[in-house]
């Protein structure tokens, strides 16, 4: 098999986490999906130092719905909103944020409505949320 076009490959648009140290979140979706011959489009839901796990704490931004609206309003403009095969969710730090996603999704099944979404809530383990409880209801 030869080599294969980029815009050939089978688009993910993925939106979650950011992490500086540790894979979780975009840090550990994007890489896999690459050798399983995905074309692979990252949108960070938050930036943090680490995971909201550690002990310590952790520090880092969360991005707001606007935010995202305007990322995606960007691929649109260039043409590069067509042609998810899907998207993939995971962390989400707000409910502007989570509200957007669900537009995203939206205006992506408009145009294609095969596409394919799969979510991953990360919303906590061990009887802790890692998110705001706002979120809950919304998911």
């Amino acid at each position: 098999a030869g080599e294969r076009d980029e815009m050939s490959l089978p688009r993910v648009l993925s939106i979650q986490s950011h992490t500086v140290h540790g894979y979780v979140g975009n840090k550990s979706a994007v890489f896999p999906l690459q050798l399983l011959g995905f074309e692979v489009d990252p949108i960070n839901s938050v930036q943090f130092s680490n995971h909201t796990g550690y002990a310590g704490g952790f520090r880092g931004e969360v991005l707001q719905g606007a935010q995202l609206t305007a990322l995606v309003d960007g691929l649109h403009s260039n043409g590069l909103l067509e042609g998810y095969a899907c998207v993939l969710t995971g962390y989400i730090g707000s409910a502007s944020f989570l509200h957007a996603v669900l537009d995203v999704l939206r205006r992506l099944r408009a145009a294609s409505p095969e596409v394919a979404y799969f979510c991953d809530p990360v919303m906590g383990d061990g009887g802790k949320l890692y998110v705001p409880a706002e979120l809950l209801a919304i998911y």
